[in-house]
């Protein structure tokens, strides 16, 4: 019981080390548009974004825990030392990109760091990768910037004299409009714990059935889920630590969102992010998929050229480029020259 303890401390302080930076990168999509529409406290956020997180882990994301626990790398491949270093490149491009304010695809990050280390040991499920995975992670941010893209242009202008164009300064006037706008935060919570939490559960869960043996590794349910209850409630110690910042960035630095619209976006990104966990099993990224819809809103305020000269737009642009890269080049890098 010893060696099995010494052999899964540091593997399982990595996954929470991650899950504490994840917690502030997916802060931001969850509670930027209720933070930028000013009706949450900041004080409240961590609390409530931890308690939904580990509801969508559980109650919604075992297939995408399966897809990066077994899916790209075979699970035999998840040693301590494997896992180690899989687990440190993701958790090291997230908190560089947590300290700069960018919220980073936890997800992408993880996609890659795993492909880099099955590239190194020859076990990379390229189908999987290339075939399923990339080309949800293209068309879901695109499908969202389409769908908010004609609300802005065509839906929300019919209804600027409604109750949906309420600034902030009559929106207590409307408690159900409030009440709408922090459902929809916590819907997106859930729908991170549904995808997110498996970037962290996922290699470690795999790692533990191995170091079981071969009888629980064919009952990979139980591991997963204990991992989850291990690895959620730090999503909550990243979002107090680290998720002020990153929201503040996305909720007010690149477009001043009505609450009715803050509503829409989150409801748009959470109900696509939640379709590929359950219906697909895709880890996908959900700030990305938030972004897209504040740049399509912005678009339809400020036309194309001065949204895309934004400071902020372009620095999410480069970090979502090079972050996911970065964990790939690492992971691969190390566990090929040290394995």
């Amino acid at each position: 019981m010893s060696e099995l303890f010494n052999s899964l401390t540091i593997p399982f302080l990595l996954a929470m080390f991650l899950a504490v930076n994840m917690g502030g990168s997916g802060t931001a999509p969850a509670f930027s548009a209720a933070y930028g529409a000013n009706v949450i406290r900041r004080s409240l956020i961590p609390g409530l974004f931890g308690v939904m997180v580990l509801a969508g882990a559980l109650l919604a994301g075992q297939e995408v825990s399966l897809t990066l626990g077994k899916g790209l790398l075979d699970q035999s491949f998840f040693t301590p030392f494997n896992t180690s270093i899989i687990l440190f490149s993701i958790g090291i491009t997230l908190l560089v990109s947590n300290l700069i304010g960018v919220p980073q695809s936890t997800s992408q990050s993880t996609v890659l760091a795993i492909a880099g280390a099955a590239t190194a040991l020859e076990g990379l499920n390229t189908r999987k990768l290339f075939y399923e995975i990339i080309p949800t992670w293209v068309i879901l941010p695109i499908v969202a910037f389409v769908i908010m893209l004609f609300f802005s242009l065509f839906i929300l202008p019919l209804l600027r004299r409604t109750i949906f164009n309420t600034d902030y300064a009559h929106l207590r006037h409307h408690p159900f409009l409030k009440a709408l706008l922090i459902f929809s935060s916590l819907y997106v919570a859930f729908s991170i714990g549904a995808n997110n939490v498996a970037n962290a559960a996922a290699p470690i869960a795999s790692l533990t059935a191995n170091e079981l043996g071969h009888q629980a590794a064919g009952n990979f349910l139980p591991i997963i889920i204990l991992s989850v209850l291990i690895v959620a409630p730090c999503f909550a110690i990243g979002s107090s630590l680290l998720g002020h910042q990153v929201t503040e960035t996305t909720g007010k630095e690149i477009v001043q969102v009505s609450p009715f619209t803050a509503t829409v976006i989150a409801l748009i990104v959470a109900t696509l992010l939640l379709y590929a966990s359950v219906q697909q099993g895709i880890p996908t990224s959900l700030v990305q998929l938030n972004g897209a819809a504040f740049i399509a809103l912005s678009i339809s305020k400020k036309g194309w050229q001065e949204t895309f000269a934004n400071r902020t737009v372009k620095l999410f642009f480069t970090v979502w480029c090079v972050a996911p890269a970065i964990a790939f080049a690492l992971t691969y890098a190390l566990v090929g020259w040290l394995v």
